[in-house]
């Protein structure tokens, strides 16, 4: 993207965000990135195409704060995955809600648009195929199966603390990590790191197994 682009598209999400999908149109991200009448839709002709532009900054966005391409290898073992998995899941979670509100909003504008349908979800395979791979170099026996049950998780998590009833609860890390270890330890049969009470869990002090430069 061209930092233009980036700018509108940043600006939908924000307005998204602010004022729901009603209040996206490309007339309100020209007033909001102050940008001159006209602009946004010389980017982004029709309604689907701004749509779309949200939906693949968001991505963006998202691919660089969780960056699943850093998780340990299967070598690190899975205390090190389940860090990793966990210092990822509590950074979106603490530090970048409002890219989870902007989410939301446009993953229930899909469920009414096929065409943002199809494209909502070939980005969505951007995390989907990364995290499959992950849970098959960690022994899996059901490897796609597991990446329903872990996404499910995840996302469970993130909307009732982001937008749900436990917004206001918001666990800590080591409360993240503790529950993925369940989860992990479950599904890929590893003990230690399902009881998770003697590890010490990563923090932001401490070094990162998923990059200390991707805060997003």
């Amino acid at each position: 993207m061209t930092a233009r682009a980036e700018l509108i598209a940043d600006t939908a999400l924000a307005l998204l965000v602010e004022r729901g999908m009603r209040g996206l149109t490309h007339r309100a991200v020209d007033e909001a990135a102050g940008l001159p009448q006209g602009s946004t839709s010389n980017h982004a002709r029709t309604r689907q195409a701004l749509l779309e532009a949200a939906v693949r900054r968001l991505a963006d966005r998202e691919a660089r704060m969780l960056a699943l391409e850093e998780m340990p290898g299967p070598d690190g073992g899975l205390d090190a995955l389940t860090d990793g998995l966990a210092l990822a899941l509590h950074r979106y979670l603490t530090r970048h809600r409002e890219l989870l509100v902007a989410r939301y909003e446009l993953g229930m504008e899909a469920t009414r648009r096929p065409a943002l349908r199809d494209y909502y979800d070939r980005m969505g395979q951007r995390f989907r195929e990364p995290l499959t791979a992950l849970l098959r170099g960690a022994g899996s026996s059901d490897p796609e199966r597991h990446t329903l049950s872990l996404a499910a998780w995840c996302e469970g998590l993130l909307f009732s603390c982001a937008v749900g009833t436990f917004h206001t609860s918001v666990p800590g890390l080591a409360e993240v990590r503790r529950g993925m270890a369940e989860l992990l330890g479950g599904m890929l049969g590893g003990g230690a790191a399902a009881a998770g009470t003697d590890h010490q869990p990563v923090s932001p002090s401490h070094p990162s197994p998923v990059g200390a430069n991707n805060g997003g």
